[in-house]
């Protein structure tokens, strides 16, 4: 190793490990909580008993609301943003980058002779003009049309974004072009959960259920890594790509599980400590923290909240991981698959619905096989998958989540549900007729007097599944670590909505003429619509390990689709049930539809290109270079035979690496005829030669010595705390 690698090395290996300026001081819980954002607690003290009432109503049951409140709401949040050291505000909002975005303006406002005031009125609280044509549009937008509008969303908080040197006023908006088609995430999550309300208390009038409103509640583990900022800058790939497009891997990784649910280090559980701190200001409830599988490697969960708020609150939770981590000398890695040959992160999706009176509708209770109401509403959840395979797939598409899906520590691309013994034994006596009884939990007693006896569950969990129901709930675990959970929530919506259309309409068919007050007739009504849909979608269910190949020739057979890359899975975007399905429930308009398609490819074929030129820089400037130094030291000393196979090995790979490197440049050199031709063209012809490129770097990394390789090494990076 080089002194001045060393140097590096020892830097990090040796910082403070409370890796803060300052002692974290313990928050108070329940009186800090949400003291950063403009929610019900802060609108009951500041805002007129009517107007309180119907922004509440806003908030919590969709209400519609008159603009004649926003001067009163604007007033209140500005002198509270002004109370807490608030300079400006800003509208933000989840354009189609998968980010976020903001543009800030001054409270203050000139009155003359030299003097000014702060101002908000109603008017800004409601509408901002951010440059449309600047974002991806997919075509919806040009840079001669460049004009947009943002929409504050007032079922989502207004938050204060705080740092070390001021603070601004952050409003939740829509973005949405000048013709009003959606260039955002937050516009289509907003409608499908008002589609999914429509038909969800449709079907509820059948089972007496009086509600307000139904939504969809999501609660999101996110997963990351985090490794020392003097080793991040020192890889171009880490800095440009997020990930590591070369790194031969280490003697340890992870192969003895001694991570998982370990000790978290010192420096790691400071800046936890302090990235909680600001969670809990901002209203977003982080419940769990642990070690993940891979070294260097963890997870954060909030508990659930209602799917807009908590698509929000992931962006917000992304923010603060990865602007805290800087200052404690970590940097926070959220790509899909930072490193090769180890775990990459993923963001699980728990999703389930529920009314405003608290009903969990996907609450099983003790006896599933007698709950209609949870029955029809996972059968429709059955269907909404089945049905649906391709778009939820398309849903966690991208070039960082093609490393990860299938590979062992991810589920695989094809789509399946996993019930549980449990409700698979309800379903399967659905099959043939009525369902007469639920498998019950029982005991657990561990061969120890002193130890408790455990209640244990009905059914055990499988973490393979892409799609499994956990108690009361369903995991969508294909999310990628880096993606906004807004568009697979759309899509989770969207397709149950549909589902429970149709259903509803096969249940009125069923109780046409017939007393659906009297729980008998109910229950058969709900047993004949769920067993006639359960019959088509069986082959969407599987109980068996995910990751065994024969499972993928089941699948195959069964007629289950395995879209293995980003390309083929936004390739069926252009399906006319997909195209049909946002248009009729009103989600997404052709052009919103296509124009994402056409983005989603366009930033597939980005990220393919930069990584490859990334690597192309790397290993001509920093492998080949120390390759070639090590030779010439070989060469010093060839009076050893040893020494001459040694070298001659040496020659041989960089002679490999540099016709790879004339491959990969040959095959940027490509202008396709479409952006669908371009993206394949990265998968088939690009990414392959990327492969082979890391190929010969890697096998250099373990010939050249220390002293001369330029890069951080995996042993280095994923233990260095």
């Amino acid at each position: 190793m080089s002194a001045n690698a060393f140097n590096h090395l020892v830097a990090a290996a040796t910082k403070d490990r409370t890796g803060g300026p300052d002692p974290i001081a313990p928050p108070n819980l329940e009186s800090t909580f949400g003291a950063y954002t403009f929610g019900p607690v802060e609108m009951h003290k500041r805002l007129p008993k009517a107007v309180y009432r119907t922004m509440i109503n806003a908030m919590e049951r969709g209400s519609a609301w008159d603009s004649s409140v926003a001067d009163i709401v604007a007033q209140a949040m500005k002198e509270w943003a002004l109370d807490h050291g608030a300079t400006h505000f800003a509208h933000w909002f989840q354009p189609l980058t998968g980010g976020v975005a903001a543009k800030h303006d001054s409270f203050l406002s000139p009155v003359g002779g030299g003097k000014v005031v702060t101002t908000l009125s109603g008017r800004d609280l409601i509408q901002g003009e951010p440059d449309a044509s600047s974002f991806p549009g997919g075509g919806l937008r040009s840079t001669h049309k460049a004009r947009g509008y943002t929409a504050w969303d007032p079922t989502s908080p207004a938050f204060l974004a705080k740092g070390r040197n001021g603070c601004y006023l952050a409003i939740p908006t829509a973005f949405v072009s000048w013709t009003g088609e959606a260039l955002d995430h937050k516009t289509p999550l907003l409608r499908s959960i008002d589609a999914l309300d429509m038909y969800a208390r449709r079907v509820l009038r059948f089972f007496d259920i009086e509600v307000e409103r139904v939504y969809s509640t999501v609660g999101t583990e996110q997963e990351y890594f985090m490794i020392d900022e003097e080793l991040f800058f020192r890889r171009p790939d880490l800095v440009n790509c997020g990930r590591t497009v070369i790194g031969a891997a280490p003697p340890k990784g992870q192969q003895l599980d001694d991570h998982y649910f370990g000790d978290i280090e010192e420096r790691v559980i400071a800046c936890m400590l302090a990235a909680e701190k600001e969670l809990y200001l901002l209203g977003i409830p982080a419940k769990t923290r642990h070690n993940e599988v891979a070294p260097g490697q963890y997870e954060l969960a909030p508990v659930f909240e209602n799917a807009n708020l908590g698509s929000d609150h992931q962006h917000l939770i992304m923010r603060t991981l990865q602007r805290t981590a800087r200052e404690f000398g970590l940097v926070c890695l959220l790509h899909e698959k930072p490193f090769a040959g180890i775990n990459g992160s993923g963001k699980h999706n728990n999703w389930s619905l529920s009314t405003d009176t608290g009903l969990n509708l996907l609450d099983p209770s003790k006896q599933p096989h007698a709950n209609s109401l949870f029955l029809f509403f996972c059968t429709a959840v059955i269907r909404a998958v089945y049905k649906h395979q391709d778009l939820l797939r398309i849903s966690v598409a991208s070039a960082a989540n093609d490393h990860r899906l299938g590979a062992n520590e991810a589920p695989p691309a094809i789509m399946s549900i996993f019930l549980g013994e449990q409700l698979r034994d309800v379903y399967d006596q659905l099959l043939k007729g009525p369902a007469t009884r639920s498998l019950r939990g029982s005991k657990m007693f561990l061969g120890v007097t002193s130890l408790p006896t455990l209640p244990k569950h009905a059914g055990d969990r499988n973490r393979t599944s892409p799609f499994a129901f956990t108690g009361n709930k369903f995991e969508f675990r294909s999310v990628g670590s880096s993606q906004s959970v807004s568009f697979p929530n759309v899509v989770l919506n969207i397709t149950m909505a549909e589902s429970l259309d149709i259903m509803g309409q096969a249940l009125e068919a069923a109780l046409e003429g017939k007393d659906y007050k009297n729980p008998g007739v109910l229950a058969a009504a709900v047993s004949d619509v769920v067993r006639e849909v359960v019959i088509e979608a069986s082959p969407i269910l599987f109980e068996g390990d995910n990751y065994d190949e024969a499972w993928h020739r089941e699948a195959e057979k069964r007629g289950l689709l395995n879209l293995r890359t980003t390309v083929d899975a936004l390739a069926r975007m252009g399906d006319e049930k997909n195209v049909r399905l946002f248009d009729d429930y009103d989600v997404l308009g052709n052009r919103e539809y296509f124009a994402r398609q056409e983005v989603w490819l366009e930033q597939y074929e980005m990220a393919i290109d930069i990584e490859a030129k990334t690597m192309l820089q790397m290993a001509r400037t920093m492998v080949l270079p120390a390759a070639v130094q090590y030779a010439s030291e070989l060469t010093k000393m060839s009076g050893c035979a040893g020494l001459q196979s040694e070298l001659k090995a040496i020659y041989k790979n960089c002679d490999d690496l540099v016709e790879a490197l004339l491959q990969l440049n040959s095959a940027l050199d490509y202008h396709g005829s479409s952006t669908l031709e371009g993206a394949k063209h990265r998968r088939d012809d690009v990414v392959p030669a990327m492969a082979n490129v890391r190929r010969f770097c890697d096998r250099l990394e373990g010939q050249v010595p220390a002293h001369l390789w330029p890069l951080p090494t995996y042993q280095e990076m994923l233990f260095v705390k």
